[in-house]
């Protein structure tokens, strides 16, 4: 007789993917405080300086750096609670959305800001995952994931919905609404590109059997 060991395996699956924003997050945490020991600054290095090729290597490492702790604070708990939704699909689903907005924002951002303007913070990737899960409703490949991923939609729309708009048609002096605004556009672009493909119906090809051990 065999042991069953599909819930420790499943245990194991939902932890590997909800760590994964944590271990972005910390990264954050651990370049703020680098940033803030070490002599001089590294957002004049790596942040988005909008219009300028050498800024161009922000689009990728901007994400991860702010202007101080007020600012890595106000993005720490809506990251890590959208970051959790969007790991919850899967470890490599997780990483591809971070990618596909991280580059969209970034992109966004250098373009339409100011010449010279430099942008640093991950509040590009947390529009980008509210707009993943919004739209991941409409590209869901069954009704009952549909209905279960409308309803999560719904609430994250509830809770953030506000302060999203406000960040994207209101924003403080300051405050890239760029990187906001872009970010989003980039969450729904990944929803449409990481779609997966719709059920066509049962296979007539009978399933095999489970084995009894």
């Amino acid at each position: 007789m065999t042991a069953d060991t599909t819930a420790p395996r499943s245990t194991s699956r939902w932890t590997t993917r909800v760590l994964q924003p944590v271990i972005l997050l910390v990264i954050m945490w651990i370049i703020r405080v680098l940033d803030a020991v070490l002599p001089g600054t590294w957002i004049q290095a790596f942040g988005i300086e909008s219009w300028a090729p050498d800024g161009l290597d922000g689009i990728l490492l901007a994400h991860g750096l702010h202007s101080g702790w007020p600012h890595l604070l106000a993005n720490t708990i809506p990251f890590l609670v959208l970051g959790v939704l969007v790991a919850l699909d899967g470890v490599g689903r997780f990483w591809a959305v971070t990618a596909i907005v991280g580059v969209i924002a970034g992109s966004g951002t250098w373009i339409f800001n100011a010449p010279g303007t430099i942008t640093v913070g991950a509040s590009g990737l947390v529009f980008g995952y509210f707009g993943y899960l919004v739209v991941r409703a409409f590209v869901a490949k069954s009704l009952g994931h549909g209905i279960l991923y409308a309803l999560i939609a719904l609430t994250v729309v509830a809770i953030y919905g506000g302060s999203m708009l406000a960040g994207i048609f209101n924003a403080a002096s300051g405050v890239s609404w760029q990187a906001h605004l872009f970010g989003a556009i980039g969450g729904a672009i990944a929803a449409l590109v990481l779609r997966p493909a719709r059920s066509r119906g049962r296979s007539t090809v009978p399933e095999p059997q489970p084995r009894i051990g």
